[in-house]
């Protein structure tokens, strides 16, 4: 487990006066996908059944994330009086759902599902650094650098259990890339999409996926900060196998940059 608890926390601090509300609807959202930890403990458990040291480290890492949706729920009450996590999250698993049946990684192999969870350890270390940076509410800014700090261990958890299956699964480069693209076009998928329609829109709202996962990008994308980028490139690059520093790193961090900055003007031009 990480340093900190719930009970760690410096709840005493909240101001309600440094509360962004644009944040506040993102953090709503988070909440709900850190909070569904466990499914992906489950899910990763059919992965990884014939791996009971990874397994253990995985019960571990599930309980971490269960832990970042509670600390993010309970804030976001604070913030928001009427908001009721409870219910938010019984709306969210009522739509969407983890293929917890499969019986082996929809990624292909234990080396894909590694790589996988890598890319989402880098988006979501990268995100919750983004989020400290950003946040005048010291609570918030609290609670971010927690959970950043244990999503960058998280990557690392991965990172070296991809080494030993690629020992096994050899898997290459070139399928890495492929793999770590798969599940970064999946940033825009229903899980994170749906999470913000659960946590924000009224009951009667008509879920619209490509609409609620705009919503979000719009208030996530303006957050990042050139090292957020540039530190998230290198995980990337060192997860597929390649030098995490140096030109290429530099290329994609400023490709990266223009993306996220074209497509915040953009969505926020649509009213997003």
């Amino acid at each position: 487990m990480g340093n900190w608890t719930l009970e760690t926390i410096a709840w005493d601090r909240f101001d309600a006066s440094k509360v962004d509300p644009e944040i506040l609807r993102n953090i709503k959202a988070a909440a709900l996908v850190e909070r569904n930890g466990g499914d992906y403990g489950i899910y990763l458990g059919r992965v990884f059944a014939d791996d009971p040291a990874f397994m253990e480290a995985v019960d571990t890492w599930a309980v971490e994330e269960v832990q970042h949706g509670m600390a993010l729920g309970r804030w976001a009450e604070m913030a928001d009086p009427t908001w009721n996590f409870d219910k938010a999250f019984e709306r969210f698993r009522a739509g969407y759902r983890l293929p917890l049946d499969a019986s082996g990684s929809v990624r292909g192999s234990q080396a894909g599902e590694m790589m996988a969870r890598c890319i989402v350890e880098t988006g979501t270390s990268s995100y919750y650094s983004a989020l400290k940076d950003a946040s005048a509410e010291p609570v918030l800014k609290q609670i971010c650098a927690k959970i950043a700090a244990d999503e960058f261990r998280h990557y690392k958890l991965f990172y070296d259990h991809l080494r030993r299956c690629l020992a096994r699964d050899r898997l290459s480069r070139l399928a890495r890339l492929r793999i770590g693209w798969g599940r970064l076009a999946e940033s825009e998928d229903d899980e994170l999409a749906y999470a913000y329609f659960a946590a924000n829109e009224p009951a009667e709202a008509v879920y619209d996926r490509k609409r609620c996962a705009r919503a979000y990008a719009r208030r996530a994308y303006p957050l990042y900060r050139e090292s957020h980028v540039q530190r998230a490139m290198a995980m990337v690059l060192k997860a597929v196998g390649l030098k995490p520093q140096g030109r290429l790193n530099s290329l994609m961090t400023r490709a990266g940059l223009w993306f996220l900055r074209r497509n915040a003007t953009r969505y926020a031009a649509q009213g997003a």
